[in-house]
């Protein structure tokens, strides 16, 4: 096992990162910009180093720095955590050509599965479901048109390059679709660096499903089961849950087979997600894999008492990993609290004033943040996750309505109210989510928000 690593991220998983290193003895390295210069890892961590001013390009996306720091302490290797550098497969590169492990999977997997039309490729051909739609990039609104009247309208534009929901957008009819295009490899160009984009079928109120799967370099690769996702805003997951409400136990075997499946068709060595659509009759077809720590990742440690973290540390010292043969317990649900306003979802930046969380069992608070940190608009605005787990679905609500109504966060807007709205609708509570239904909800709160506004 390492003794030294050094952790390429900021925030609440760097300080879970820094949570496990400590149980396992061994040392960290934290790396700040001058923003986050107060935050409460940075004090926890054995070493930190300035990295660079607030912007992410001028700090937590210079690999080359990051590497020399890791050198210059004589960390044995890098943790990317999630978002950043994370799924960089250069940077995994990077790392092993400077002598140093990356605590991931093998750049080569990285790689295969970075681009969408990639991947679908990669996955079609190994016999893996993959939504209808088109396996090449589109060059002309006319392709596009073509595409789409083959598959049938409505689609769905994606970059090829995505993630978090960013460069997609949904097209009703051949008449929108020179707007829609242009609009999306705009934002795929602006937001990563390449306008490719593709053509999906849309599929209309689904369930998005994903499974975590464990994986070593010695050939050994298995899943924990799956997380629901299906509530979102903007395309971004906001409230994760495991089991899955809709799942049943058959398609639960089938996911999990698939999941593995497409961990060994791309020599997967290392923790991650296989992420999946699944329809009203239980058909489910492959969206994405992230090839990383996933922010959810919580969600399943309640469920199997898996530390997962400590696994992606294990596999990537080349540690032999065995089959966890604890039986998942209960109902667990995340919820992701954000700075922003609860009807608009605008950030809201900010001090925190005043700051408290409730405790006690099955409640599990992941956060880097204390009364007196500034919140700036430079990063996600993620505060805190919020994790309860109980015996059942309809405890673990009624637990996390306890435990959200109870929190205090004040100086900034959050989206508590719209969790809570959530989590007391009774569709959400009798049959989970699809993926509209938080749509819905923000619609009603828009309302609301602007009769108040009135009277």
């Amino acid at each position: 096992m390492f003794k030294k690593i050094l952790i390429a991220n900021r925030g609440e998983i760097a300080r879970r990162v820094i949570k496990t290193c400590k149980s396992l003895g061994i040392k960290t390295v934290a790396i700040y910009s001058e923003a986050d210069a107060k935050s409460p890892y940075v004090n926890e961590a054995d070493e930190a180093y300035l990295i660079g001013p607030p912007p992410v390009k001028e700090s937590y996306l210079k690999a080359n720095d990051i590497i020399n720091i890791a050198l210059d302490s004589n960390a044995e290797a890098i943790h990317p955590g999630y978002g950043f550098l994370a799924e960089d497969p250069e940077f995994a590169k990077a790392c092993k050509n400077s002598g140093i492990s990356f605590i991931g999977p093998n750049p080569d997997a990285i790689q295969s599965m970075g681009k969408k039309i990639q991947a679908r490729e990669i996955m079609s051909s190994n016999g893996i479901p993959v939504i209808q739609g088109s396996l090449d990039s589109l060059k002309s609104v006319e392709q596009a048109v073509t595409e789409a009247e083959k598959i049938g309208f409505p689609i769905l534009l994606k970059a090829s390059g995505g993630g978090g929901g960013i460069g997609m957008e949904v097209v009703s009819s051949r008449e929108k679709m020179e707007k829609s295009l242009g609009k999306c490899q705009g934002r795929a160009k602006s937001s990563f660096g390449d306008d490719t984009v593709y053509i999906e079928k849309y599929l209309h109120s689904p369930r998005h499903i994903e499974i975590q799967i464990v994986a070593d370099s010695h050939g050994n690769i298995w899943h924990l089961d799956e997380r629901d996702c299906s509530v979102q805003r903007r395309h971004q997951k906001v409230i994760e849950e495991s089991p899955s409400p809709a799942v049943t136990e058959i398609t639960r075997t089938k996911m999990g087979e698939v999941a593995v499946q497409a961990g060994t068709a791309i020599g997967y060595d290392s923790v991650g997600t296989v992420e999946m659509l699944m329809d009203k009759d239980d058909n489910f077809y492959f969206l994405e894999m992230n090839t990383r720590i996933q922010v959810e990742h919580g969600v399943t440690e309640l469920r199997t008492g898996v530390d997962l973290i400590e696994l992606q540390l294990r596999a990537a010292a080349g540690e032999r990993l065995l089959p966890i043969e604890n039986k998942p317990y209960g109902h667990s649900i995340q919820c992701r609290v954000y700075a922003e306003n609860p009807s608009t979802f605008f950030p809201s930046c900010g001090v925190i004033e005043k700051l408290a969380f409730p405790d006690g069992d099955g409640i599990r608070i992941d956060h880097s943040i204390e009364e007196g940190s500034e919140i700036t608009p430079f990063y996600d605005p993620l505060l805190a996750k919020i994790l309860v787990i109980d015996s059942d679905r309809g405890k673990s609500i009624e637990k996390m309505k306890d435990v959200l109504s109870r929190t205090v966060i004040s100086g900034i807007s959050t989206n508590i109210p719209f969790l809570l709205k959530v989590l007391e609708n009774r569709e959400f509570a009798k049959n989970g989510a699809t993926t509209l239904l938080s749509t819905e909800i923000i619609s009603d709160l828009k309302s609301q928000a602007k009769l108040a506004k009135k009277s």
